[in-house]
């Protein structure tokens, strides 16, 4: 049987235990937060002072958050295009005899959790007045419009390796947003964006257990797409990002740059997420592999310290770059 045949065989085995995947991982719509709990009443008397006292703390943070902050939301309003990259998984079907089978179910519900991040933050940044949401906007329709090519192409292997890594990166930017925010006076949007970080962390659980289980019945070949992975380098969702009349990806190193500079998102958190994803799956535990898995074993197990390294060596410009996102501050 081909590696590609393998790959749906299993997809179709671990299938038997989705629907337990969406009760422990996934809350219904009527039970979980929505974007309307964080955000001022428009049906409320006191709407407008709310508004304006939002508009009011903004101003006390510095250019560096916003952009991270954008970045971030962006990174969640692009989910039409992570949707549709998920459904064409080896495995992953909408056409199957009784419709949807249980991944599809899973993309779907994954899909419309993730939705609210995107929401929820796309109005805060709106009611703030610090940016200029019409370039804002041009920047998600083109991060949509151009795709997303990770290098992982229809392999389910792949794919969950990154979306492990993915969502604890999430986790990580969303939690030192809201620990600026909270110091900076901003409770609720500390505490809204700590319940997103809470979130990403429920789906990192996730897409950690699906590899696990991979790993179980199928060690060498779930070690070598790992380690094909890590050796490609994970790419941030938003490596496409760019501006009006820009070239696609002209903007992600800046913006990579202004998010380690303000501490949202760095080198050294990059190098800890290697390090527990390692240790989620027990990689130096699994038996049964064959020699190129072990050859992978051992890349792996050497990565992030290696990467470390490489990390404390990396000098962060304090370039003051300019972003079309950005409003003066007056």
């Amino acid at each position: 049987m081909s590696v590609k045949n393998i790959r749906k065989e299993v997809m179709l085995t671990l299938e038997k235990n989705v629907g337990t995947f969406l009760n422990d991982y996934l809350i219904p719509p009527e039970k979980i937060w929505q974007p309307t709990d964080f955000l001022p009443n428009p049906q409320s008397d006191s709407f407008m002072d709310e508004v304006e006292e939002i508009r009011e703390l903004s101003k006390d943070l510095g250019n560096d958050f916003w952009i991270s902050l954008v970045g971030d939301m962006i990174t969640e309003e692009a989910l039409p295009t992570y949707e549709s990259w998920l459904m064409d998984l080896e495995g992953v079907t909408q056409h199957g005899e009784n419709g949807d089978n249980g991944w599809a179910k899973w993309v779907r519900m994954w899909t419309a959790e993730e939705n609210r991040h995107g929401d929820v933050l796309n109005k805060y940044i709106y009611l703030s007045g610090r940016v200029n949401m019409r370039e804002v906007e041009v920047t998600t329709q083109h991060l949509i419009a151009d795709g997303f090519d990770i290098g992982t192409a229809r392999d389910p292997y792949k794919n969950f390796v990154y979306t492990s890594f993915q969502e604890l990166a999430t986790y990580v930017s969303h939690n030192n947003v809201a620990k600026i925010a909270k110091k900076a006076g901003m409770k609720n949007l500390g505490k809204m964006c700590k319940i997103i970080a809470g979130d990403e962390m429920r789906h990192h659980k996730a897409y950690t257990e699906f590899v696990r289980q991979i790993f179980s019945v199928d060690p060498s070949e779930m070690m070598i797409a790992y380690f094909d992975m890590m050796k490609l380098k994970i790419t941030m969702p938003a490596v496409h990002l760019r501006e009006s009349f820009g070239a696609q990806g002209t903007l992600f190193e800046k913006f990579s740059e202004v998010a380690q500079r303000a501490g949202v998102y760095t080198s050294f958190d990059y190098v800890d997420i290697m390090r527990k994803l390692n240790l989620a799956w027990g990689i130096d535990k699994i038996t049964g592999l064959n020699a190129e898995a072990e050859k992978a074993r051992a890349y792996l197990m050497k990565l992030p310290e290696r990467m470390e390294r490489i990390a404390e060596r990396i000098v962060v410009p304090d370039t003051n770059h300019q972003f079309k996102w950005m409003n003066p501050l007056v």
